[in-house]
């Protein structure tokens, strides 16, 4: 695995955080890594993106690379028209990500809020650059209720198109899990087909740096070059037992 596509179930999920564990994690596995943001909205010219953090927070041995920047915090398509910019085309990702992957074992390119979210105004998505790149997908979910549903739409949106699911990981897990949570880690897999790779405590992004490396492995299943195994996660987070109103 040269280059892996990031896709959220949606925005807000931790999508950056999950991108940077990894690359932590393999950056502590010995491999050299860079980080592909094709589209940046909703942030100045100035200002640092979600590339930047993933230094940031993995370290200055991590690559990174912004293809295109829009001011405002929409999807790629119509952040590019509102502002008079060039919209991004597949071709133009999956080109960026190879000559990346030339000096790296490991690309990571981090997409744009959901998988299917648009890119330019032939409806072309980060799906599109995963076909040409023939890359397999990591998928970021949400912790509670309505994650099933979105992660399962993800799933076979990309079996659909011929792409390979390679795991889904929880973008924030919270420190106080609620019923919903502790049930969907046992759920998610058995309703998206994919095995659960990970779950990334959520506010960790807020972590001193050296502690984020340091915790980053532990976050992720060895095939993202971590250390977290789903059994002893879901032993530690299994919910309680049923108990009727009232008893």
């Amino acid at each position: 695995m040269t280059v892996l596509i990031v896709s959220g179930t949606g925005t807000e999920i931790g999508k950056t955080v999950v991108t940077a564990a990894v690359a932590a994690a393999a950056v502590a596995a010995g491999r050299s890594v860079a980080v592909l943001k094709p589209a940046q909205t909703g942030v100045g010219p100035h200002e640092p993106g979600d590339a930047a953090e993933v230094v940031r927070l993995a370290g200055s041995a991590v690559t990174a690379m912004e293809l295109a920047r829009y001011p405002e915090p929409l999807a790629p398509d119509t952040a590019a028209r509102r502002a008079g910019l060039p919209t991004l085309a597949p071709a133009q990702i999956a080109e960026a990500a190879r000559r990346l992957s030339e000096d790296h074992d490991l690309v990571l390119v981090e997409g744009a809020g959901g998988l299917l979210v648009r890119f330019d105004e032939a409806g072309n998505t980060l799906a599109d650059a995963a076909r040409l790149l023939d890359a397999p997908t990591l998928i970021v979910a949400q912790a509670g209720l309505g994650t099933l549903n979105s992660t399962t739409l993800t799933a076979e949106g990309l079996r659909a198109r011929g792409l390979t699911p390679l795991g889904v990981v929880v973008g924030s897990w919270p420190h106080s899990a609620d019923l919903a949570a502790r049930c969907n880690l046992a759920d998610l897999p058995k309703s998206s087909q994919v095995p659960l790779l990970g779950a990334v405590p959520e506010n960790s992004g807020t972590l001193p740096p050296e502690r984020f490396r340091a915790a980053a492995p532990s976050w992720l299943a060895p095939p993202l070059s971590g250390t977290w195994s789903p059994e002893s996660f879901l032993t530690t987070w299994s919910p309680p037992p049923y108990a009727p109103a009232g008893a």
